[in-house]
């Protein structure tokens, strides 16, 4: 049974010997308690923030254990910041609606330079001959949110929505590690925190833990997701937190509300009081002082895109005074002062040379294209799947093509369709085998489904897939 705390000190301290004990003992694990979780945010902010670790895994794991024993002993010291409740809400049925304080707008688009370089020049025409700085941020892949803190305490997060109604989230952005769930005392550095605190940035995917995702989807025969800002978004609204947990999430904020009552002037000073307050910001932030700073940053970044373990699909340049950025204002749409100066798909062409049917672990048959290989947003792809017969009637793609492919979301190989013109006289159209051919059995496609399936339990390629499933770590 747990202990629990004396109703009165006083009363404790006139009580007897070994209530006395229990209430000292008490007071002791409230202290130590509290002790922890300061140094686990500590910790938290070194590894998340700063990328900077002070201590081994091993020893952050006993920490969090102690405070663990703690809390499960005396269950009334239990806060509702708490590392230990990242994971503590049972699943929900629904995310009730939230309106945003203030609208969270989209960015107007420069698909190139030359729209680049036109919102530039309307923004030097507009703010004349004063100084115009911008800032310049990569523009991640991913989902954005709205983070409120109460008294330095996380209360609520929410999706975009439609931008002035999300959904609440809170439950599953609490298993986000990186997210604080206190406020660093450095955030006050400059006086009392005013309330509540807003604060909006995107959540995201990083490359690596997507990849494992689909993987896992790919074996446990689920559709995969398409790019890491869906898995992102779907991620963070998963109906039982311990799913979102376990999904890898991690994010980038980027702005303050209001921030002029914390007495910020420009975004480059909101960035670094987000980072002292306990976020992680992006370290690819670039000031710069001149539209062509901008314009060749712009250009450079294209390159960098799959340097980064994380998806980015263009950057972001706003001017760095608030005070011209409410000059500026806003359209119905978007503001003035912002915009996203988007990257082009990398696409390449190469010859199919085959298109051979996968049997899954219940029997789907799944086309799959077979290419030269040929290099792709940073990697060497040889492969990708047309995942139905409807598909590959759609994309009318025939083994002897010259294709189209590229990378969905940069990451999951896709045939986008052949070159018509390139298309040798003798190809012929793919059909759908009426024979497993693994096995010969025969294949059934229901008429309300788009996959066909092998119909013999005893294929073996069937039951070579059910036995990884049963040794793989998903199962």
């Amino acid at each position: 049974m747990a202990s629990e705390a004396p109703r009165d000190k006083d009363d404790a301290a006139k009580g007897t010997p070994a209530e006395r004990a229990a209430a000292a003992e008490h007071t002791a694990a409230e202290e130590r308690a509290e002790a922890l979780r300061r140094e686990i945010a500590h910790h938290d902010y070194r590894y998340y923030a700063l990328d900077a670790p002070e201590i081994s895994d091993d020893a952050y794991d006993a920490l969090v254990r102690e405070l663990r024993e703690i809390e499960e002993r005396w269950p009334d010291l239990v806060t509702p910041d708490s590392p230990t409740q990242r994971i503590g809400a049972p699943p929900s049925a629904q995310f009730a609606p939230v309106a945003h304080s203030q609208r969270m707008y989209s960015l107007d688009n420069a698909m190139d330079l030359g729209e680049l370089d036109a919102w530039l020049r309307r923004v030097r025409d507009a703010v004349g001959e004063r100084e115009c700085a911008f800032i310049c941020e990569l523009k991640i892949d991913g989902s954005s949110l709205a983070l409120v803190y109460e008294e330095g305490v996380l209360t609520r997060a929410a999706t975009r929505g439609d931008g002035r109604t999300g959904e609440d989230v809170t439950v599953n952005v609490r298993t986000i590690r990186d997210v604080p769930l206190r406020l660093r005392e450095e955030a006050a550095s400059s006086g009392p925190l005013p309330l509540p605190i807003e604060v909006r940035g995107e959540v995201y995917m990083p490359k690596a833990s997507f990849e494992r995702l689909n993987e896992a989807n790919i074996e446990a025969e689920v559709a995969p997701f398409a790019n890491p800002r869906n898995a992102a978004a779907g991620s963070v609204r998963q109906k039982d937190p311990a799913v979102t947990a376990s999904r890898d999430l991690a994010t980038f904020m980027y702005q303050v509300l209001d921030p002029r009552r914390l007495g910020l002037a420009r975004q480059s000073e909101a960035l670094d009081w987000l980072k002292a307050a306990g976020f992680r910001v992006n370290p690819d932030v670039v000031t710069c002082a001149s539209a062509q700073e901008v314009r060749d940053l712009c250009a450079s970044a294209v390159n960098r895109r799959n340097e980064l373990p994380y998806e980015i699909d263009g950057v972001v340049v706003k001017l760095d005074s608030f005070a011209l950025q409410d000059e500026l204002g806003y359209t119905s749409k978007a503001p003035r002062w912002a915009i996203a100066f988007k990257f082009p798909p990398e696409e390449k062409t190469t010859v199919l040379r085959n298109i051979r049917v996968q049997v899954g672990r219940t029997g789907a048959l799944t086309p799959l294209a077979e290419f030269d290989p040929v290099s792709v947003a940073g990697s060497t792809i040889a492969r990708a799947t047309l995942h139905n017969a409807d598909e590959v009637r759609r994309k009318d793609v025939r083994v002897g093509d010259t294709i189209v492919v590229r990378k969905a979301g940069d990451v999951i190989p896709e045939v986008v369709g052949p070159v018509l013109g390139m298309r040798p006289e003798d190809a012929e159209e793919w059909r759908m085998p009426e024979e497993c051919p693994s096995c010969g059995g025969p294949v059934w496609r229901p008429e309300d489904e788009a996959v066909a399936r092998c119909t013999n339990v005893g294929c073996p390629a069937q039951r070579l897939e059910r036995l990884e499933h049963w040794a793989s770590r998903g199962a």
